[in-house]
């Protein structure tokens, strides 16, 4: 890989690495729900910026519907879940569990879209199974109910992005494809129209909310704008060049150093402990990510 190109995979890493630090910031302040609605909300704004800048139209090819909804399903829901864990996970293991998305893609593409899984593929979905619960049952977190539905909250937006990769091939690829910066600003508006009337319930339902969004510091402020412009907007710009650079499979790599920075920033900055089950839960992860993200090998 060229060196511009570690280098853009290593700043992604961290960039999506550190949204969950930035939610574990956010989320006591500002709720779960506001909080993913702020993220998608400001990381469209980010992008509304980009294109503005390289004078690109905004010409969907009558593909805007479809882009709308893959944002609920690649965006509002995951952002939305993570915020719920980040209440009670700490952000290296959301940032792990967040490994399983391939995982889940070869799940949901062998139960839903009809996709042939190998040997490979299973073994794969095993051992990130098994690191999983490593991870949980072995972990600095005592575990119980509220552990275990964070984990399930992780696992439910790991199953969207994997879902959302084979949506974006059916609706938008399969259909003559289109400019990767305007999948990712129609998907952000899709996540923000979705999320509003939720976080307008919320401010309204829960009491002193707003006058606490009011008080919140601006560190708070800060977490939240960098998590929608950074490690959203920007990192959609860098991961997106990344394709179009190394190709998807070597992009994808990027799945194995977004766990490393999420616990080096919870480390660092929470002071998050790190124990044995970090390692052996990562290992497996890595094991499985190591075996369905491998190139297949050629036919001779």
């Amino acid at each position: 890989m060229p060196l511009a190109s570690l280098l853009r995979l290593c700043l992604l890493a961290a960039l999506w690495g550190g949204s969950f630090l930035f939610t574990r910031y956010t989320v006591p302040v500002l709720g779960a729900v506001p909080t993913a609605f702020g993220r998608v909300a400001l990381a469209a704004l980010g992008l509304m910026a980009l294109l503005a800048l390289s004078r690109q139209r905004p010409a969907f090819q009558g593909k805007l519907g479809a882009v709308l909804v893959l944002g609920v399903v690649n965006s509002g829901i995951p952002f939305c879940m993570f915020a719920l864990a980040a209440r009670v996970l700490p952000a290296g293991y959301s940032a792990m569990l967040n490994a399983t998305t391939p995982l889940m893609g070869v799940l949901i593409g062998a139960a839903v879209f009809g996709e042939r899984i190998t040997g490979a593929g299973a073994a794969g979905v095993l051992l990130g199974m098994a690191g999983v619960a490593v991870l949980a049952q072995a972990g600095p977190v005592a575990l119980g109910a509220p552990v275990l539905a964070g984990i399930a909250a992780c696992l439910v937006a790991t199953a969207c992005y994997g879902l959302a990769g084979f949506l974006t091939r059916r609706w938008v690829t399969a259909r003559g494809g289109l400019d990767s910066r305007l999948v990712a600003l129609g998907s952000q508006w899709g996540a923000v129209l979705a999320l509003a009337p939720w976080a307008a319930w919320q401010a309204w339902s829960v009491p002193g909310l707003p006058a606490q969004w009011a008080a919140a510091s601006v560190q708070v402020w800060g977490a939240l704008a960098a998590m929608g412009l950074l490690c959203t907007a920007l990192a959609y710009v860098l991961y997106f060049r990344l394709i179009a650079d190394v190709g998807p499979l070597k992009a994808l790599s990027v799945t194995f150093l977004v766990p490393l920075f999420g616990v080096a920033w919870g480390w660092l900055l929470l002071d998050e402990a790190v124990t044995g089950a970090h390692a052996a839960g990562g290992a497996l992860i890595a094991l499985a990510l190591w075996l369905v993200l491998r190139p297949a090998p050629r036919q001779r």
